[in-house]
């Protein structure tokens, strides 16, 4: 029901006004005495200045201290984190560092502080999950953003790490040019694994090819947040997990066991020819070397053979009955030289050798030793 005023208007004195002193509904809250709240700060202000009315070097007091109390605050602190960005009438004029600072009252100058120094972590593929019955926080996987496709048409589960931060002097790239900053460094990282696991085969990247690949996606993702103008430095990708699907990942460990054995077996096969084939090349070195030597021996004893045969011949031509002569004597000389032999003088002195005589005894008293079946030499009367 609208309100009527009956008694002259709505500060009246009249009975019915709905802030005035008139009847009110029994037991309903009672609402506030506006010309009453009036007169006491009337009262107080009259009482803060001198002379107790406001004249006017109150009102010049007022104002200087209104100003003062709009001046001062235009002072701001700065976290360790933190980097001040000074904004007059929405646009970027300054950076400050931590510590107090100050800019020009509002709303002539604004400052945001955005933790530029601090070093932000980025999770993809995982997300931390609140347990609250245990009141504990997991890691869980989230496939929609680690299960990429390879480029020999495998599917590969790679969860993976960025470290960011805000770029040294790009602080107001980083406020004013991408809406989102952290949602764009991660669709970022993603489209840069992705394309990065995309070029690569599943086995690389499985085992030998991870630092590369986060060398590589570390750079992509570079290149693009500077083509963004987005002010930031992507200081670090790591590779947490990198396995097959798990529906699949029993099979392919089989399968990965089977590739080590046959590793294992061709390097131990690698490692006992590296071993052998060396030792029969130097056998066979060695036996083409005494086959060479042998060689030049049996030819320069032949050579010599026939040398010795040709000067025997040009000297028997010369003197026949001398050089059969001596032919005769060297030859004797070789076949009887080691032999054993007796000599007996069977001259006019000697009656000559008698039948029985006991040769061997002989032969054993006069070598010193001899066997009998090795009767010594007798001199006798030997010439």
């Amino acid at each position: 029901m609208p309100w009527k005023n009956q008694s002259g208007g709505p500060w009246g004195s009249g009975p019915k006004g709905p802030w005035g002193s008139g009847p009110q509904p029994a037991g309903g809250p009672k609402p506030p005495d506006l010309e009453d709240l009036l007169r006491r700060a009337q009262e107080r202000i009259r009482q803060l200045l001198p002379g107790g009315h406001l004249s006017g070097m109150g009102i010049v007091l007022i104002l200087i201290g209104a100003v003062v109390i709009w001046g001062m605050s235009g002072f701001f602190r700065v976290q360790s984190e933190e980097l001040g960005v000074v904004l007059r009438f929405g646009k970027h004029v300054r950076t400050v560092q931590p510590g107090l600072n100050y800019h020009l009252p509002y709303p002539i100058e604004t400052v945001l502080l955005p933790k530029a120094l601090r070093v932000s972590t980025l999770n993809i593929g995982l997300t931390l999950a609140q347990d609250p019955a245990r009141n504990t926080s997991t890691m869980r996987d989230v496939p929609e953003e680690s299960l990429m496709l390879t480029g020999d048409e495998n599917i590969v589960d790679v969860d993976f790490t960025v470290l960011w931060r805000i770029k040294p002097g790009g602080v107001g790239d980083f406020l004013f040019n991408i809406q989102n900053p952290e949602g764009t460094v991660k669709a970022v990282a993603e489209s840069a694994m992705r394309e990065l696991v995309g070029r690569s085969d599943i086995q690389p990247i499985l085992t030998s090819e991870r630092t590369k690949i986060e060398i590589s996606v570390q750079e992509l993702m570079q290149k693009t947040l500077d083509q963004y103008g987005a002010g930031v430095l992507i200081q670090q990708v790591q590779m947490q997990k990198v396995d097959p699907p798990a529906q699949v990942i029993d099979s392919f460990r089989d399968v990965q066991a089977a590739r080590s054995d046959l590793e294992r077996l061709q390097n131990e096969a690698q490692t006992y020819a590296n071993r052998v084939i060396p030792d029969a090349r130097g056998r066979g070195a060695q036996i083409v070397q005494n086959a060479e030597g042998y060689k030049e021996q049996a030819i320069a004893e032949a050579k010599g053979q026939s040398s010795r045969f040709l000067q025997v011949y040009e000297a028997y031509k010369a003197s026949p009955d001398v050089t059969r002569e001596r032919i005769y004597l060297e030859t004797m000389e070789h076949v009887l030289g080691d032999a054993d032999k007796l000599v007996y003088d069977l001259g006019s002195s000697s009656s000559g050798i008698v039948p029985y005589l006991p040769l061997n005894e002989l032969t054993s008293q006069r070598g010193g030793g001899a066997t009998a079946n090795q009767p010594a030499k007798t001199n006798g009367s030997a010439r």
